[in-house]
Order: C-alpha cells, then sequence, then structure tokens
C-alpha cells in the first residue's frame, strides 16, 4: 500500500511538472511562432519599413531577448542553487512574461519599437522562467525516467499550445462569430489568451512540485548574490572535470540555434514570401498535432536505439527542411514543411534536454541549467542575426534558411563524438568507464 501511495505521489509530481509545458508552450505556438512575427512586420511597415527590413528587425528583435537572458541566467542559476529557490525564479519570470504578454493589447499601428520592447520582456520572461522548470527535472524523475518525463512534457506542451492556437485562428478567421470588431482586435485577443492561459495553467507545477533544498556548503554564510558569483566562479574551474557534458552543451548550443530560428523565423520568412497569415496559422497546428506523437515515438526511438542517436536522426531531418525551404514558393511548401518540421521538432529538444539531465551533477541542477540555457540563448542570437543580416545585404532571406544547414551539420558532428557511458560516470563523480569508440549513429 505504501508503495501504491509512494507511485501516486510520484505520478502526481510528474504530472504537475510537464503541465508547467502545457501552459507556457502556447507562448512559442501563439506568439513566438504564428501570430506575432507577421503582427510585428506589419506595424514595423506601417511606419515606413521596406519588407525585407521589417523581418531583419524581427531578427534583430529575437536576438536581443536571448542576449539579455544568456547574460543572467548562469548567476541566476547559481544563486538558486545556493538558496534553494528555483521555483520563486520560474514564479518571478513567468510573471514578467505573462505581463508582457497582457500588454501586447497596448501596440498600436505603427509602433514597432513598442511592440519589440514588449515582446523582448515576454521572451526574457519565457527562457528565464525555463532555466529554472528545466534544472528540476534530474530533482523530480526517477533513474532512468528522464527521456520518457521529458518527452512527455514536450508533448503535453504540443496538445496545450495546438488547442490554444486552433482557437485563436479561429477568432481571426472568423472575428464576429466571436463578438470581435475585426482581425486586429483578434490578434490582440488571442495575445491576452495567451497570457491567461499561461498564468491558469502554471497552477499545478507551483502546488504540486517540490522544491529541492539548497546546497549547504562553505558560501552558506555569503549574501545570495555574492553566494551566487563565487560558485559560478567554481563551476567555470570545476567545468574541465566533465569533458562529455561540455562536448554536448558546445554541440547542442550550435544545432538548437538552427532549431530556433527555424521557430522563431517562419512565419516572417513566409509573409516575406506572400503566404498569408491564415495559411501559417494553419500550417502551425499542423506541426503542433504531428509533434504530439512524434514526440512520444522519439522517447521509445531513444529506448531502441539510444538517445544520443535519435536526437542525430532528427537533425538529419532538419537540414533536409533547410534545403526544401530554400525552394518554398506556395502556401502549399508551407504546408508539407509544417508537417516536417513537427515530426522532429519536440523529439530533437525533449531528447537534447533529457541527455543533458543525465550527464549534469544533480547537486548543481539549476547553475549548470543555467550553462545549459545560457549557451542555449548566446547561440540561438546568431541563427536569427544571420538571418536578419542576409535580409538586409540580399534583400530577401531565402538564403539565411539554406545557411542554418551548417547549424545542424557542424552541431551533429560534435554530437556524435559524445561518449555518454562516460559523461555519466563524471556526472556522478565516479570513475568514468573505458572510452568508447565513436560510431556512425
Amino acid at each position: 500500500m505504501a508503495k501504491l501511495e509512494h507511485d501516486g505521489v510520484y505520478r502526481g509530481i510528474i504530472n504537475a511538472w510537464c503541465f508547467y509545458d502545457w501552459a507556457n508552450s502556447v507562448f512559442v505556438t501563439t506568439v513566438a511562432a504564428a501570430l506575432f512575427p507577421p503582427f510585428f512586420r506589419s506595424v514595423a511597415m506601417r511606419a515606413g519599413l521596406a519588407g525585407n527590413e521589417a523581418t531583419a528587425w524581427w531578427g534583430y528583435t529575437v536576438a536581443a531577448g536571448l542576449l539579455i537572458v544568456a547574460l543572467a541566467a548562469p548567476v541566476l542559476g547559481a544563486i538558486a542553487d545556493h538558496t534553494g529557490g528555483k521555483k520563486r525564479y520560474v514564479a518571478a519570470f513567468a510573471g514578467l512574461g505573462i505581463a508582457a504578454t497582457a500588454a501586447f493589447v497596448s501596440i498600436g499601428a505603427d509602433t514597432w519599437r513598442w511592440a519589440a520592447l514588449l515582446f523582448i520582456l515576454g521572451n526574457i520572461g519565457f527562457a528565464g522562467a525555463n532555466v529554472f522548470y528545466e534544472s528540476l527535472l534530474p530533482h523530480i524523475a526517477r533513474d532512468g525516467d528522464m527521456d520518457r518525463v521529458s518527452t512527455r512534457g514536450y508533448a503535453l506542451g504540443y496538445v496545450g499550445g495546438g488547442l490554444l492556437l486552433v482557437l485563436n485562428l479561429l477568432w481571426v478567421l472568423r472575428p464576429a462569430w466571436f463578438g470581435l470588431t475585426d482581425q486586429v482586435i483578434a490578434i490582440k485577443a488571442s495575445f491576452l489568451s495567451v497570457a491567461l492561459w499561461w498564468a491558469l495553467f502554471s497552477i499545478p507545477f507551483f502546488r504540486r512540485v517540490p522544491e529541492p533544498p539548497g546546497v549547504v556548503s562553505r558560501l552558506s554564510g555569503l549574501s545570495p548574490v555574492r553566494a551566487g558569483f563565487a560558485r559560478l566562479r567554481e563551476t567555470l574551474a570545476e567545468v574541465r572535470r566533465y569533458r562529455q557534458l561540455t562536448l554536448f552543451l558546445l554541440a547542442f548550443w550550435i544545432y538548437n540555434d538552427g532549431i530556433g530560428t527555424i521557430i522563431k523565423m517562419a512565419t516572417a520568412y513566409g509573409s516575406e514570401l506572400g503566404i498569408g497569415v491564415t495559411d501559417m496559422t494553419f500550417a502551425l497546428v499542423i506541426t503542433q498535432f504531428v509533434g504530439i506523437p512524434c514526440a512520444l515515438l522519439f522517447g521509445g526511438l531513444a529506448a531502441r536505439i539510444g538517445t544520443k542517436r535519435s536526437i542525430l536522426v532528427a537533425l538529419g531531418g532538419y537540414a533536409l527542411i533547410c534545403c526544401a525551404g530554400y525552394f518554398m514558393r506556395t502556401a502549399w511548401h508551407f504546408y508539407l514543411l509544417a508537417l516536417l518540421v513537427g515530426t522532429v521538432q519536440g523529439g530533437s529538444q525533449a531528447l537534447s534536454r533529457s541527455l543533458f539531465g543525465v550527464l549534469v551533477p544533480k547537486r548543481k541542477s539549476a547553475e549548470f541549467f543555467g550553462f545549459f540555457s545560457t549557451g542555449e540563448k548566446f547561440s540561438g542570437i546568431f541563427g536569427p542575426l544571420l538571418f536578419g543580416l542576409i535580409s538586409h545585404w540580399m534583400g530577401e532571406s531565402r538564403l539565411g534558411i539554406l545557411a542554418l544547414i551548417l547549424f545542424f551539420t557542424v552541431g551533429g558532428g560534435l554530437l556524435a563524438l559524445v561518449d555518454v557511458p562516460r559523461g555519466m560516470a563524471e556526472g556522478r563523480g565516479a570513475e568514468p568507464p573505458p572510452r568508447q569508440p565513436v560510431t556512425a549513429p
């Protein structure tokens, strides 16, 4: 009976943790991927910017928000490990993101700079909260369960994001059915719905997921900020002990830059090609609902061929998507690419998160997830920035899509060199097993 009760408590905690993916994924789907990029372009073009300039400034806006999170995440992670305040930081950053998203309703017809500032704040809130949310994974998931828990979270994120996106699409297509006066009002109402959804469905996470204790050390007498910087310095000096983790981080930062750029720039690129918002939003709905079973299937694939090999399969798929994106001309092309992205997106990101979780030392989970997020945000700067620069230089963004292949080939090549069993032993502080030969994925 006690075992069943214990298992029930464990399932409740896991469900609550995964449900935060359901809560915050709507920011990615409705805001960052579907509606805000073309909305931002339309606002910027009303203010006098050319089409390619509006696309470029969207890339710069995305890069700016990621840079700020990248600079703050490792110190905040160290502070959270020291004080045991991971959930408090989730609440603070999520609150910022929710408030900024709700404020999107104040964007005027040509106030593109105000729109850029609000998106930067919203993106800081979303990405900052994820640093501490994901750092809880090694503390709550049982050994051997991390792949399943991580992919389940991503699958729930696809469901939640997809359901709200469908509702928002109906608002935009038929605003009169819902008492909305026009499409612009419907888009702003969609942004407000994201803020409300994010806030409401975050409640189970804060109620059910336990807060792991802070790390007691010789730094415990210091203020949280001083202790955070001191722990960060220690980690920088210690990082050479985790060579496989470092190699994985470098690989992840590179290939995830390509993934993030596709997510954030797809609708801006499609809008530049003349594809309508309705078609692009429908296509992203397909991505969401294809992603649900595919994220779970990648969890099963990882159990059969290994997590690293499964990620490499997904990266190969992304390289093919970039090649196809270069030749995209019509709405049907966009639909096809959205379908292909849905097959690999959730699996690649969920398995990357779980692979990092098995390599990281638990006692420094938030600090190391801060590095994970920092590199992710720093590397995430370069893809949108490159995309924006190519748009300015070439007068169109087509070559920017093709350039993303570099991120997947270089990142995949480095990932193939990671010795996972050795990295797990390094993270546990055990004697590493003999180095295994690198084999073809």
